[in-house]
């Protein structure tokens, strides 16, 4: 006989695990601990097999039966439930979100904290919600060109080439893992129209180099910024470097700075002498 709300609830556990059969291969396993599995047994190509359907209470008596009658549909087309959820549970593993975070997750710890930041940023801002939840293998270039078309439309060119650098990295750690054969981002050289360049002016006229300093001694703001502004032309460091300094970096007797790989850009040590 089918089973009922009322038996299930009142289903109490004993020193070993058993079974209430419901119908059509449904059955809910009492364990000793007290929970309560529903699982469908069924055979295909001359074997039986089990296949788990969820707990008791959170997947109900309805909300099993629906369960069941959707591996039964599968049994009858000759395809194996269990097969069939291996098989969605690794297309899951291979969508491109899941494959650029374990891309990220690989080479992150190499990069300045600075610079993974905005790489996972990117993704998770311009491409995870377009083509994040896609089988990495399906995706062509034109796909990857409208996500990278949108960053375009917003007039930031340079985060869009940024964009297909990553995607195109992303592809390769994909094609030396083996899921899928070829980078498509290749495809889109000359997609995206070039960056316009903005070189930033620098002062080599010595006068305009002392009415720069004389600016400077005149500076009456924050006395942190002009203390960083007085320190710059001792140093010639970026502003970053230089706000994020720390004593245990600096060597009075040597006369040296001594700045961590982890905070330059090339991710190399850097030595300053001191004046």
């Amino acid at each position: 006989m089918p089973l009922n709300d009322i038996q299930i609830r009142n289903a109490k556990p004993k020193d070993k695990s058993y079974k209430l059969a419901d119908e059509k291969g449904l059955l809910l396993i009492v364990n000793p601990t007290g929970s309560k599995w529903w699982r469908f047994r069924y055979r295909i190509a001359g074997r039986e097999k089990m296949i788990s359907l969820g707990v008791y209470p959170e997947v109900s008596l309805k909300k099993a039966r629906d369960r069941r009658d959707e591996q039964r549909t599968l049994v009858a087309d000759n395809i194996d439930p269990s097969e069939a959820r291996q098989s969605d549970k690794a297309s899951l593993a291979n969508t491109f979100e899941a494959i650029a975070r374990e891309w990220f997750g690989k080479h992150a710890k190499n990069w300045a904290e600075s610079h993974s930041t905005k790489i996972i940023a990117r993704l998770e801002k311009d491409v995870f919600p377009w083509i994040g939840n896609k089988s990495i293998a399906s995706l062509t270039a034109p796909e990857v060109l409208t996500c990278l078309r949108r960053v375009e439309g917003r007039g930031k060119i340079e985060s869009a080439h940024r964009i297909l650098q990553n995607c195109s990295a992303i592809f390769r750690y994909a094609v030396a893992t083996g899921r899928v054969e070829r980078d498509p981002c290749g495809d889109l050289r000359g997609a995206i129209p070039p960056a316009k360049v903005r070189h930033h002016p620098t002062i080599t006229d010595p006068k305009k180099i002392g009415e720069l300093l004389r600016a400077v001694d005149g500076y009456e703001g924050s006395i942190v910024v002009r203390c960083a502004l007085q320190l710059s032309p001792l140093v010639f460091l970026r502003p970053g470097e230089l706000r994020q300094a720390e004593w245990n970096e600096i060597n009075l007797k040597e006369r040296e700075w001594r700045i961590p790989a982890q905070r330059m850009k090339m991710d190399e040590q850097h030595i300053v002498p001191l004046t």
